[in-house]
């Protein structure tokens, strides 16, 4: 019987392709373990410090403009206090947004959306949610006009940068308004006074027209995308400088 061997280089070179088998698998698993965490990061960063959404309307203009993408810093107002002049995002009260349908959406971008949602990178809720300016904090005395057209928190006036009026119009709002904020909730208008359906215009909705600050989802800090309106986005505490605390009721 004659005996078959296997040639020397045969034999030296099977160890090594079983290495580079088992150091592929490793790299593999590797790459599959950075990818899960980052992954979980992500969502953690999502769920309790960050996330985005984009602006469907221009009730906010120009200090936001429509399909603006923006980063909602999560920690507001649970950890960090609201502030008059922060630009919060906040779920509808109830009867502020008009009914929609879910538009049809094919099945493979409805799973991509749905994994970026999870990671804060797309803003599939946006539509349940409003962004508006915060104007009066609980307990706070909010009238509007004043004979220079001005509104008024706890009688000091406000000279607001940031409201866009149309040409030759000097009254911050169209429609006159004299309100005190209620415990746990808040007063807010869009920066586009004449073209914002906020507080004013949902007087006869369950909550008057106040926000509850269990609400609010986060104030919004910058805008992230597109990249040529990039930018910080301000409070302006310079606005609401010297307006003291609410009075207490008699």
């Amino acid at each position: 019987m004659t005996e078959t061997t296997m040639p020397a280089d045969d034999l030296s070179a099977a160890p090594q392709r079983h290495s580079r088998r088992r150091g592929t698998l490793l790299f593999l698993r590797d790459i599959l373990i950075i990818f899960v965490v980052a992954l979980l990061v992500s969502f953690l960063v999502k769920t309790f410090l960050v996330r985005s959404f984009y602006i469907p309307s221009a009730s906010m203009e120009e200090t936001l403009q429509i399909d603006d993408r923006i980063l909602v810093n999560e920690l507001v107002p649970d950890v960090v206090g609201l502030e008059r002049g922060d630009v919060v995002v906040f779920r509808d009260p109830g009867g502020w947004l008009p009914p929609s349908a879910d538009p049809e959406v094919p099945p493979l971008t409805a799973a991509a959306d749905w994994v970026l949602s999870l990671v804060g990178l797309s803003a599939s809720d946006s539509d349940d949610h409003l962004i508006k300016r915060l104007i009066g904090m609980p307990g706070d005395h909010v009238v509007c006009c004043n004979t220079l057209g001005q509104m008024t928190v706890n009688d000091v006036p406000l000279s607001e940068p940031y409201v866009t009026l149309p040409a030759g119009t000097t009254d911050v709002s169209e429609l006159a308004f004299d309100v005190v904020v209620p415990d746990n909730s808040v007063w807010v208008m869009g920066d586009n006074r004449y073209n914002s359906r906020d507080s004013r215009y949902n007087r006869e909705q369950p909550g008057n027209g106040f926000v509850p600050v269990d609400n609010v989802v986060g104030r919004a800090f910058v805008i992230s995308w597109p990249t040529a309106n990039w930018g910080w986005l301000d409070n302006h505490p310079e606005v609401f400088a010297g307006i003291p605390g609410p009075k207490a009721s008699e």
